[in-house]
């Protein structure tokens, strides 16, 4: 911003400059040209009178000293002729030729036309530039020749040079000046903008929502803007923690009631008559229900208050134990469950996260798969794009009802549940997931499965090897490194 606006400033005060600078400096110059004219006319004049009188008293021989005098008080050279052009005296003396057809020049010919007005010519010779300016000897019709004086036109023109220098060393200080105030301009408006932009990228990264009290100068407006971002981020830190130490402390008190209530009502199962043995059960379902919502939301509540840091994990021997884990779990609802895809190796996840996602995609998927069908989990290593990490994608894909476009994106939403979904789900199970995703630096996405069903899909930062051993590609959850998988789990929505 500091660039645009001293590249706006510079480029406003260039154009006012110049606006009143050239102007100004072909005035001054035009005004001193004048100035010269006017005088080098005087002269010739006063020399004119002179010559006048030494012609109409016959004493032309006299002429050639008065040129000579004249020349040398003048600096330039000075030339007397009569009424029809021919030359009385010169000085310096012309060169052979240069007498022929004086009285055709223009200067010499309005000159000898009489009036009022001299004669002015520009010339430029081998000599330099030259003005010659010539007037009547005396005023009137009856001339009886006319007087030329002829100099360099640096006398004329006179210190233009300087003028344009100074005119320049002017235009550079007040660049130099706006330049200066541009900058220190940009800066009190940039600071706050600066400090806004930091705070937000801080909040937006997960970090602490309490934005540290730090006076910011700056205009006006910024400052209240940077005060009312405070109030917000201490309002929203408020709400979270509320949130959060309410979901955490109602979560674990309900625990130890839900586990009393679930031991009694077992310990009830011999006195319950026959008839009422459908009851019993639904009331031991639900109580199961509401403790794996219970279990969960204690979950989340304790993943929003842990800064936990992304550890390198072994992606494939999870996967391997999961399977043979639900192999027989989904047996029991006529579920096929397999595993494909090379080895990926390891990737960054936060302690416990993948296990959690895998549980949670595989119930998901058990739960929605028909008997007879096949559940299958599939990973995949692959590099997005030209600059972006490498990734690994965790694909469980099953062969069940699947959802439409609009019920994929609210699938993530806390509580929501398909219309058509089965019994027993808490609503709960794919916010957790895509919360360990992203805390692990990652994406949860849900994608249509090829034919018919659901790939949930799970996408997180592989580690790779650097040349001396360590491991790279990435460190916090919250950083750039996550960010970026999460455009590269966006990105491979449909590169798939």
């Amino acid at each position: 911003m500091t660039y645009r606006l001293l590249r706006s400033y510079l480029t406003l005060a260039a154009l006012v400059l110049v606006a009143l600078v050239w102007p100004l400096g072909h005035f001054y110059i035009r005004s001193e040209q004048t100035r010269a004219i006017a005088s080098l006319e005087h002269d010739a004049e006063a020399l004119a009178a002179f010559a006048d009188h030494l012609i109409e008293t016959d004493s032309t021989d006299r002429l050639p000293r008065l040129a000579r005098e004249n020349a040398a008080s003048t600096g330039g050279r000075v030339v007397v002729v009569d009424s029809t052009g021919r030359l009385f005296a010169a000085w310096p003396p012309l060169e052979p030729g240069e007498a022929a057809g004086l009285s055709t020049r223009p200067e010499i010919a309005t000159a000898l036309r009489g009036g009022s007005r001299a004669g002015v010519r520009r010339e430029r010779s081998r000599r330099g530039e030259l003005v010659h300016l010539a007037v009547p000897t005396r005023p009137g019709p009856a001339v009886r020749g006319a007087v030329r004086l002829t100099v360099p036109g640096s006398s004329v023109d006179g210190n233009s040079g300087r003028v344009w220098g100074f005119l320049a060393l002017v235009g550079a200080a007040v660049l130099a000046l706006a330049a200066v105030a541009a900058v220190a301009l940009a800066r009190w408006i940039g600071r706050p903008v600066r400090y806004l932009e930091e705070t937000a990228a801080r909040i937006a990264a997960g970090g602490d929502l309490v934005v540290p009290e730090r006076t910011v100068s700056g205009p006006p407006e910024l400052r209240r803007l940077t005060e009312t971002l405070r109030t917000t981020a201490r309002r929203l830190q408020y709400l979270l923690t509320a949130q959060g130490a309410f979901a955490g402390e109602a979560s674990h008190q309900l625990r130890t009631p839900l586990a009393a209530l679930r031991l009694r009502l077992e310990n009830l199962e011999r006195d319950v008559a026959p008839r009422s043995l459908p009851d019993w059960e639904a009331a031991l379902t639900e109580t199961d229900r509401l403790a794996r919502t219970t279990e969960t939301l204690l979950a989340m509540a304790r993943l929003d208050e842990a800064s936990l840091e992304p550890e390198p994990l072994d992606l494939d021997a999870a996967v391997a134990r999961h399977v043979r884990t639900w192999v027989p779990l989904a047996a029991e609802s006529g579920v096929r469950l397999t595993a494909s895809g090379g080895p990926v190796g390891r990737v960054w996840a936060v302690p416990g996260g993948v296990e959690q996602i895998l549980d949670n995609l595989l119930a998901n998927a058990v739960r929605a798969a028909p008997p007879g069908s096949t559940v299958v989990v599939h990973r995949l290593a692959r590099r997005p794009r030209r600059g972006l990490p490498p990734i690994v994608e965790l694909h469980v894909v099953d062969q069940g009802p699947g959802l439409d476009a609009a019920q994929r994106e609210r699938a993530f939403d806390r509580f929501w549940r398909a219309p058509d979904a089965p019994k027993g789900g808490t609503g709960l199970g794919l916010p957790l997931v895509r919360q360990l995703a992203r805390a692990s630096g990652g994406e949860a996405l849900l994608l249509p499965a090829p034919g018919r069903g659901l790939d949930a899909t799970v996408v997180l930062r592989a580690v790779t090897e650097s040349v001396n051993g360590g491991h790279s590609g990435g460190s916090t959850a919250g950083g750039q490194s996550g960010a970026s998988a999460r455009v590269s789990a966006v990105d491979g929505r449909h590169g798939r």
